[in-house]
């Protein structure tokens, strides 16, 4: 029997594709103008002439950047603090997650400790007080002060506990009678289930960590350890031109400095652009398992 869709179902259709188009032509069209600004000639982007389409095609900055060492030294640190960083707080967030989401009769000290991670919500040391514990702890200009302060987010952990605290108990209580302890529950069972939260939390945490940049002044000495996106937020800053020498001088004035920021912003977002279609794929994945597992 061949369905036939009703008149306001096919309007319906018809709406909300225009709705779902035009808000994803919204997020796509400003990208495209940076990638088009940043393939334009100086002349032509500081006239205002660029829009969708690059006009007096030039690749100079990015073959600029593509010969600084700076900016693939500076993109392997990146990629090092994603990675070890990702990993750090992935662990930390499950394993304060999980005991925390037991019920009080499993763990009597829980509610204290939920409001001690809770608070630190709301209330923190600042920045002075945190860089004198990075200094006394010898972590300055090192990779370690761009990933241990910011280890473990609590927002985060209060989203999987809370995730966790909804899985449906009777899985909880089965696997107790086969004999299974806290260890087997939480990583044959609690991990499996809570794809949407871990994937989701996930996507944050490599995000949040490719975005920073303003760690890296604060506890980097010398830009040698800069991040990308400190790197980037201070190649062409007052303070730096001093450092660049004549022959960059020159072959910045060739593109010009808006073209410039253009190819370091599509270039410092550009990794996530790749990824991110890839984490999403899981991301919805869970999402459905997740809603046909109630």
């Amino acid at each position: 029997m061949h369905y036939k869709p009703s008149m306001s179902r096919v309007a319906f259709q018809i709406i909300n594709g225009i709705v779902l188009a035009s808000i994803t032509m919204l997020g796509v069209i400003p990208f495209i103008h940076l990638l088009a600004v940043s393939f334009s000639s100086n002349s032509a982007a500081v006239a205002g002439l660029v829009r969708l389409w690059p006009v007096e095609f030039t690749w100079d900055a990015y073959v600029y950047l593509g010969q600084k060492v700076e900016f693939f030294r500076s993109l392997w640190v990146s990629v090092q603090r994603v990675v070890i960083g990702t990993v750090i707080s992935m662990l930390l967030c499950i394993l304060c997650a999980y005991p925390l989401s037991r019920e009080t009769r499993d763990f009597k000290s829980r509610t204290v400790y939920v409001w001690f991670f809770v608070i630190t919500m709301f209330f923190g040391g600042g920045l002075i007080p945190t860089y004198m514990v990075i200094k006394d702890a010898g972590l300055l200009n090192t990779i370690w002060a761009l990933v241990i302060p910011g280890a473990l987010s609590v927002w985060n952990v209060v989203m999987l506990l809370n995730f966790f605290r909804n899985i449906p108990k009777d899985l909880d209580e089965a696997a107790l009678m086969d004999g299974a302890g806290h260890g087997a529950l939480l990583f044959r069972i609690y991990l499996p289930v809570s794809l949407p939260a871990i994937a989701t939390i996930l996507l944050f945490t490599i995000i949040g960590h490719w975005n920073a940049w303003f760690d890296g002044i604060i506890y980097m000495n010398s830009p040698e350890k800069y991040p990308l996106q400190t790197y980037l937020s201070t190649l062409i800053s007052s303070s730096n031109r001093e450092s660049i020498s004549v022959e960059d001088l020159a072959s910045m004035q060739s593109f010009g400095e808006k073209t410039l920021r253009t190819a370091q912003i599509f270039l410092g977002a550009l990794p996530i652009m790749v990824v991110y279609p890839f984490l999403q794929k899981y991301f919805v994945k869970g999402i459905t398992v997740g809603s046909v597992k109630g």
